[in-house]
């Protein structure tokens, strides 16, 4: 089992909407994905709750149980944690680090919110956790290339010491419309470009735990397939199919599980 904790210390940066749907995602991928929420607000678990698959997808705990809870979803064969965390406080946010195998630190692309990312950033290394930096509510890119915003937080981001993902979430209303109805965004619109975003950040984190931090500069490793006989991490995108890429997802994660 892999836990990742899915963090941002300024509220406002999506953080629950994509540890939600990542966890939809992850279970419609044939994972056994379990999403913990440890916010005080329990905004995760306004979304999963009423669920009629609850008892299987959600867990309202603190901090001071995560290890507790990582440890009994071990043991019950779940393949996948995602931990909501809360903003503050900071002792809650590091209990999840220190448990996690893998962290999404996650910023919208304005100067506040990538000021608050520098003290995430900071905690991850600070743990010698590796993770992503997932630019959320990034305008469409227009023509193949991103909006102003856009290009000047990959730029401050640059030099950073966890790298940012490749996928950038958008912008899009189907993620509120998704939430009202206590779905997924996957689930919500399973062919939008939403959910295939969701797939591939799904898939590009699985990649990169499937390789490791020893290995995270080893080019012979890059381009390597992430699921036996399937898709390759360098093919386009474009000629994949979304149920192709929720596919590779899984058998991404079933390679290190």
């Amino acid at each position: 089992m892999k836990t990742i904790a899915v963090l941002s210390r300024k509220g406002g940066a999506g953080k629950t909407t994509l540890a939600v749907s990542l966890g939809i995602a992850a279970q419609q991928a044939g994972l056994r994905a379990v999403v913990a929420d440890i916010d005080p607000l329990r905004s995760a678990a306004v979304v999963l709750g009423s669920r009629a698959d609850a008892a299987s997808i959600l867990i309202e705990t603190t901090g001071r149980k995560l290890k507790a809870v990582r440890d009994a979803c071990s043991r019950s064969g779940c393949d996948l944690l995602i931990l909501d965390t809360p903003p503050s406080p900071l002792n809650e946010v590091i209990k999840a680090i220190e448990i996690s195998d893998f962290c999404l630190a996650v910023a919208r692309p304005t100067a506040l919110d990538l000021a608050a990312i520098e003290e995430t950033i900071q905690l991850i290394g600070k743990h010698r956790r590796d993770g992503l930096v997932v630019l959320n509510q990034c305008p469409p890119a227009r023509n193949g290339i991103e909006a102003g915003v856009t290009r000047r937080a990959l730029q401050t981001l640059e030099f950073s010491r966890v790298p940012v993902a490749q996928i950038k979430i958008r912008s899009r209303l189907s993620y509120q419309q998704a939430a009202s109805e206590r779905l997924g965004v996957t689930e919500f619109a399973p062919q939008s470009e939403a959910a295939l975003d969701l797939q591939r950040l799904l898939l590009e984190a699985g990649e990169r735990i499937a390789r490791g931090p020893a290995r995270r500069e080893d080019r012979s490793f890059l381009g390597r397939s992430a699921v036996s006989g399937g898709l390759a991490m360098d093919e386009p995108w474009g000629a994949t199919a979304p149920g192709l890429v929720v596919a590779a997802s899984a058998a991404s994660f079933w390679e290190f599980a």
